[in-house]
């Protein structure tokens, strides 16, 4: 119960996001056509590509708790948000891979080159995490997906705010401002069922 209320309080720091510096814009800068194409007229720069990068890998590591937390939560109320979560989330990761490719970057960052120093000490999902979940049953699974949730929404918000303040990629940063709004209303909806349970 101690963790689980240290991770609640942790939450609040977390979405106060960071802000890198902005660097600097690539040579080649592509931009998405109303089809969804990807043409060289708009600049991009690291901090898309790391927002779009870390966002990929979010919603793959969200996606594990929300997928169980649909299926086996006892509150209606989490099976809802974990629902809209994975719909969300679909449809907010084909444009993140479209962008990555058509830039001819990688889907996912080196994880030897330290890229995302500079940017706090996000939350990471151990398996630990995923196999507590899996062996909960009743109040306590859903106690635990709550966390597990929470955690992973924070992240998002902060990578989300790090493009809005210092990503160059107009439809990468309208992209995060939605996400910031989406998941912050998903953050209060689970810190709301958090503080009845």
């Amino acid at each position: 119960m101690a963790r689980h209320l240290i991770r609640l309080a942790l939450i609040l720091a977390l979405v106060a996001g960071c802000s890198p510096e902005r660097p600097a814009v690539s040579a080649a800068p592509p931009t998405t056509t109303t089809d969804g194409a990807v043409s060289a007229t708009s600049p991009f720069n690291a901090t898309d590509v790391m927002f779009l990068q870390m966002g990929l890998a979010q919603i793959a590591e969200g996606d594990q708790v929300a997928q169980l937390a649909a299926q086996r939560a006892g509150d209606a109320r989490i099976r809802a948000v974990a629902t809209e979560l994975r719909t969300q989330w679909r449809d907010e990761s084909g444009p993140m891979q479209r962008w990555l490719l058509g830039w001819q970057q990688p889907l996912a960052a080196d994880p030897s080159a330290g890229a995302h120093a500079g940017h706090g000490a996000l939350h990471a999902l151990r398996a630990a995490d995923l196999q507590d979940l899996r062996s909960a049953s009743g109040s306590d699974f859903d106690r635990t997906a709550v966390s597990l949730l929470l955690g992973q929404l924070a992240n998002c918000v902060e990578t989300s705010r790090m493009e809005e303040s210092g990503g160059a990629y107009p439809p990468a940063r309208s992209l995060a401002a939605t996400v910031t709004q989406r998941r912050q209303s998903q953050i209060q909806r689970l810190l709301t069922l958090a503080a009845g349970q």
